[in-house]
């Protein structure tokens, strides 16, 4: 094991169960990621890449082997254990936002400060003025288009500063154009915190923007690359 590796996946299966019909997603997945690194899990629909990063999130428990954070098992943890690590050491950021329609962008963005049982509401203004939202703190999501409600969710990530960002196909509900925009956005704002950054995505273009490309295919590591 490296030394410097902050991730560590250690032979890893998870498979489901749909009726009578067992379908194997991951088969024996190994991977190190170091502390402020950025990777990329690239790969086909349906090739395990969400699964993975659901596993070493701390979201979906494998049914066999091991994930390390910072060299402690993660799924040794109690569930509160795990709660309090997702909540003060990771964030996560989706392909569908997920920002509850009621709230307002910067109500959203302290959902997770309220969870940890912290008053945060300067660092919330402070993330959305960091995407460029200081002036939308008050809009509900609906009042916001697409792009500006993923910077919600990005600010949203980065309130609790997180050493670890989760982002599943970030960009996937955004022309390429604002994809770009939030990808350069998220990449920027990940070194300024020094943050190890895990994307999914299906794009294998998007994966210039990282350290280091992992191609998932048929729940195996097929290929990996050192970008730049």
């Amino acid at each position: 094991m490296d030394k410097l590796a902050w991730i560590v996946a250690e032979d890893l299966h998870r498979g489901y169960s749909v009726g009578k019909k067992r379908i194997e997603v991951l088969h024996g997945i190994n991977l190190e990621i170091r502390r402020g690194e950025k990777v990329f899990l690239c790969g086909p629909s349906g090739a395990g890449k969400t699964t993975l990063m659901y596993i070493l999130a701390g979201l979906e428990k494998p049914e066999q082997g091991k994930v390390w954070v910072d060299g402690v098992d993660l799924y040794a943890m109690s569930r509160k254990e795990q709660a309090a690590t997702r909540n003060r050491r990771m964030s996560y950021i989706f392909q569908n936002y997920y920002l509850m329609p009621e709230l307002t962008a910067l109500e959203n963005v302290m959902v997770p400060a309220m969870i940890g049982g912290r008053d945060l509401s300067g660092k919330a203004r402070e993330s959305l003025e960091r995407v460029g939202l200081g002036n939308r703190t008050d809009h509900l999501p609906a009042e916001l288009s697409g792009g500006e409600q993923q910077r919600v969710a990005i600010a949203r990530a980065l309130v609790n500063s997180p050493q670890i960002i989760f982002a599943d196909e970030p960009t996937g509900n955004l022309d390429s154009r604002n994809g770009t925009q939030v990808m350069d956005m998220l990449m920027s704002l990940a070194d300024e915190d020094g943050a190890t950054l895990v994307v999914v995505t299906h794009d294998e273009a998007l994966a210039v923007h990282g350290d280091r490309k992992l191609v998932i295919v048929d729940g195996q590591i097929s290929a990996e690359g050192v970008i730049g």
